[in-house]
């Protein structure tokens, strides 16, 4: 097979990583191939080989990266890659230079005690989530490949089947890269890393607070993403959150079904702190922490200081800004403004109070079937009247483009990894066509559509480690 690799990280100097190569599986075994993206990276056959970890192909440098991170707003000084292998970059058919990591491949020297393996469902679970987030036009890694290893790991359930996830990615370089040469007082590889950043992600940045400014914009336009669709990412830690702007590790995220601001799925979550309307300020917090970081590149710290706690200060206004444009189209404004954030509020809070379905009552918004999904019918009713005096004109065609009528719904991804652990593979392979295309109105995937039942409902979603 071929890789068209083409490294710039593992020519930089090794305090950023240790060279590391996958642990090999007993028998592995393609699941899930994706055409489209190996097409536009030049990536030529499914070797389960290759992307189970049991041959290095020509080209690959495999490296375990090295990166810190407040974890639940703790700050852990060492963490690292401890169950995935950078296998290496290429250069995509756009030019876009892009990662190819092995999720799943086995220990490193980051591991931490751990297997460094991956079981079936959490692989499964990115995959299709992530390939959704791609169709959704909400930046992410994304799914080249899934590989069942043919060996069991063991979790508080019991055995498990083994498999590896191949992600792409922009990069993997995250606020937690900067973190841990800043915490070691490492100047010189701190500024190697922003410069390095800088080049591969934001060659428009003037210098380290450049580059804060312009990682603050990404991420404020990513958070009022996620929010739009109702996605609650779960372990929004520093280590989590990327330089690129792009959403990483799908562990114990999920998208809500009934709207409830303080909605959190995470069974490790306990306290909030990453819940659906924390998600903007747990964002804040993390470009604090990355400023934190690059302030150490200064000799002045004092004017460093006031000049990025204004970047920082400013990012709430973004985030608002995003969220308004984003909430605005999702009810038929193309150009809200301020003046409009009360209508939108408005409607939320009908639908909190109420219970309806986030996705389907903005994806039937401007039909009759809207007002099914309230108790308070009339009161949603004179809501609708508002909105329509708003806008004044036929809005179908923004709201179509802004509301998806499909998502990867909690009880749904279940099902499928039920199946995919008794072998049956057709629910994924459902999953993933009609997530493909999430604001067509396809009937033959109505079901999908359907918020869970009272026995279907998934409390709590799992990291998978």
């Amino acid at each position: 097979m071929t890789i068209p690799f083409d490294n710039s990280f593992a020519a930089l100097p090794p305090d950023f990583y240790t060279k590391t190569a996958p642990t090999p599986v007993q028998a592995p075994e393609m699941l899930a191939w994706n055409d489209a993206l190996a097409d536009s990276l030049g990536v030529t056959d499914p070797d389960a080989d290759v992307f189970g970890g049991n041959r290095v192909p020509d080209g690959a440098e495999p490296l375990a990266q090295l990166y810190s991170g407040h974890q639940f707003g703790n700050y852990n000084p060492q963490l690292g890659d401890g169950r995935a292998i950078l296998l290496g970059e290429v250069l995509d058919h756009t030019g876009s230079r892009r990662d190819i990591q092995l999720k799943g491949s086995g220990p490193t020297p980051y591991s931490r005690m751990g297997d460094g393996r991956a079981w079936l469902g959490p692989v499964l679970r990115e995959y299709v989530i992530s390939e959704a987030m791609h169709a959704l036009g909400i930046p992410t890694t994304r799914a080249l490949a899934a590989v069942k290893t043919g060996q069991a790991v063991v979790r508080e359930q019991g055995p498990l089947p083994g498999a590896v996830l191949t992600r792409v990615a922009a990069s993997h370089l995250r606020v937690g890269t900067f973190q841990i040469f800043a915490h070691r007082g490492e100047i010189d590889a701190l500024a190697t890393l922003t410069d390095y950043s800088i080049a591969r992600h934001h060659p428009e940045a003037d210098g380290p607070l450049g580059l804060l400014s312009a990682v603050c914009a990404a991420q404020a336009d990513l958070v009022a993403a996620w929010m739009s669709v109702g996605f609650i990412h779960g372990v929004m830690n520093t280590d989590n959150c990327t330089i690129s702007g792009e959403t990483i590790d799908y562990g114990p995220c999920a998208f809500m079904d009934a709207y409830h601001e303080g909605r959190v799925f995470s069974s490790i979550d306990q306290m909030g702190r990453y819940a659906y309307g924390n998600q903007p300020r747990i964002a804040v917090w993390n470009m604090a922490q990355l400023a934190t970081a690059l302030i150490q590149l200064f000799d002045d710290k004092e004017a460093a200081v006031a000049q990025a706690t204004e970047i920082v200060h400013a990012m709430p206004d973004q985030i608002q800004a995003a969220w308004l444009q984003r909430f605005g189209a999702k009810i038929g404004l193309p150009d809200a403004g301020t003046d409009d954030i009360s209508l939108i509020e408005d409607l939320l809070t009908l639908m909190q109070a109420d219970g309806a379905d986030f996705t389907n009552t903005f994806a039937d918004l401007g039909s009759d079937k809207a007002r099914d999904h309230f108790l308070q019918r009339d009161a949603f009713d004179a809501w609708d009247t508002r909105r329509k005096e708003r806008i004044g004109v036929d809005a179908s065609d923004i709201m179509a483009r802004a509301n998806p009528q499909i998502i990867p719904r909690n009880h749904q991804i279940e099902a499928m990894i039920t199946a995919a652990v008794d072998g049956d593979m057709g629910p994924f392979q459902r999953l993933m066509q009609a997530l493909s295309r999430p604001f067509d109105r396809d009937p033959q995937f109505d079901d999908l559509r359907r918020p869970p039942t009272e026995q279907e409902i998934v409390p709590a979603t799992f990291c998978g480690t």
